[in-house]
């Protein structure tokens, strides 16, 4: 399924699964207003080039890790999380947010604001992570005295020109709209 002269290979939009998830402000972990932190399954495969994929979409400052095992958001930026190895639960959106489990060939949008902690992994998880036209990223850790101004930043990014993966009309768009 080569879609681009890149030669990047990816599942159709059609043929992958998208779960939305609405998480509310826990007091601590703000998440986002309007947007809802969406869960592609599946979408990547061994062949893949997710970072070529994910730089073609202006989705930029690619960098390989894990997800750190502690409450922790970005008020600046949003940020994609594509599981490139193993398996992994996360705790999305706080203390009370949702639990899930993801795993090779998942990926993560996670609008400015959600809050994502590490809870178990497998020992070869990984993932790749990119922003938005490559935009600063802050971290946060629900402080009180942070609040007021993460608050702010957050209200203030900007949609997405482009689906991290699917580009200008991707499935991103039919559930982040200002």
């Amino acid at each position: 399924m080569d879609i681009s002269a890149g030669g990047e290979i990816m599942k159709y939009a059609q043929e992958i699964t998208i779960e939305p998830v609405k998480l509310g402000d826990d007091g601590a972990i703000p998440n986002h207003p309007s947007f809802p932190l969406l869960l592609y399954r599946n979408v990547i495969e061994d062949d893949d080039r997710p970072v070529n994929i994910l730089s073609r979409n202006n989705w930029l400052g690619a960098w390989h890790g894990a997800v750190a095992p502690h409450h922790h958001y970005h008020s600046t930026s949003h940020e994609v999380l594509i599981v490139s190895n193993g398996t992994a639960t996360l705790l999305l959106g706080g203390a009370q947010g949702a639990s899930m489990d993801v795993r090779q060939g998942d990926m993560i949008v996670l609008p400015a604001g959600v809050g994502h902690k590490r809870l178990a992994a497998s020992k070869d998880f990984e993932v790749i992570g990119a922003y938005p036209d490559g935009r600063d990223y802050d971290f946060c850790y629900g402080y009180e005295d942070e609040r007021p101004e993460k608050l702010d930043n957050i209200r203030q990014v900007p949609l997405p020109d482009y689906d991290p993966l699917y580009g200008a009309d991707g499935p991103l768009f039919t559930h982040w709209q200002r």
